[in-house]
């Protein structure tokens, strides 16, 4: 089973619609929903997983008090709780080390899943949960095996990546820079009308773009087009949630601050460029048609290839 997406922007609960009250409970309650009805039909409950912040969903932030309710509903009805960390995790968010623990130092999981910045590329990953259910796993008799699980190497990667991330203050540089990045896109948003939110903590950022902001019509086929564009300017982003109308940034975790501030300067002037486009085509008029019907405006994702040689390949960044 499903429960909705505790997306406070777009989703079934919205923070301007329900100001001052407990979203994370009004989101939870659901999960308690399906906990019950499962219960009722003499069923029973697993787990409960889910990304501590959701990445591919749209970088979407869960309200205060999802996941303190949420865990107890399911731990309640006789499931265990799984966070998936494999993006968020390792210091993105800058306050601490695991995404969860934004939602209090309290949140913990059964188990955890963690893989990709383990190796800052490397292929490693591990799975953290409590002695009981390792011992209960084990007392199973089921046999597990993996081709490369705790090779020494791998394992000398992923402590030499954790060993820089604490020397090198990745986390506090995270939040400094992630800050940063968040208040310039959000005065970026007062300038230009399709920004509609700006959401995240640290180095996960995401943007949402809109055909209007009263609606929150998603701007898919702009978001593309911007992708495109910021590839063309040697920048490197990707749209994603479900109508991959939001510009996900989750750069490395070295990104500075200068990085980010030609960022927005770039995708100022992208922005910028597309509005004059829209004002100087009247409606109707054959060149707004022309426009509408270009394959970088369509639904589907933009095609286009860029062509990058050796020596401009320096230029890019991505985030």
């Amino acid at each position: 089973m499903q429960a909705s997406c505790p997306d406070v922007y777009r989703g079934k609960y919205r923070a301007v619609d329900y100001p001052g009250q407990d979203m994370g409970k009004m989101y939870a309650d659901e999960v308690l929903d399906i906990c019950k009805k499962a219960r009722g039909g003499g069923h029973t409950i697993a787990a409960f997983i889910a990304e501590s912040l959701q990445s591919c969903g749209g970088q979407i932030i869960p309200p205060d008090n999802y996941l303190r309710n949420v865990y107890r509903y399911v731990r309640e009805a006789g499931g265990v709780c799984i966070a998936d960390e494999v993006q968020v995790g390792f210091g993105r968010v800058g306050k601490h080390w695991w995404a969860f623990q934004l939602q209090g130092e309290d949140i913990v999981p059964d188990i955890v899943t963690v893989g990709k910045p383990m190796g800052n590329g490397h292929p490693v990953a591990a799975v953290i949960t409590t002695l009981e259910i390792a011992q209960s796993f084990k007392e199973s008799g089921i046999e597990y095996f993996n081709t490369y699980g705790g090779n020494p190497v791998s394992c000398a990667v992923a402590i030499a990546v954790m060993d820089v991330l604490e020397r090198q203050r990745l986390r506090e540089h995270a939040t400094r820079v992630g800050n940063h990045l968040l208040n310039s896109l959000r005065q970026l948003a007062l300038k230009h009308l399709i920004i509609g939110d700006v959401r995240g903590v640290g180095l996960f950022i995401g943007i949402e773009l809109v055909e209007d902001r009263e609606n929150r019509i998603p701007a898919t086929a702009k978001a593309q087009h911007i992708v495109s564009r910021m590839k063309e300017e040697y920048i490197l982003v990707s749209s994603d949630g479900p109508d991959r109308n939001v510009l996900k940034l989750k750069p490395p975790l070295v990104f500075c601050q200068e990085n980010a501030d030609h960022f927005v300067k770039i995708l100022d002037e992208v922005l910028t460029e597309m509005n004059d486009d829209e004002v100087t085509m009247e409606a109707g008029s054959p060149q707004r048609q022309k426009k509408a019907n270009h394959p970088e405006f369509e639904n589907s994702p933009n095609e286009k290839k860029i062509k990058i040689d050796d020596q401009q390949s320096e230029k890019i960044i991505k985030v």
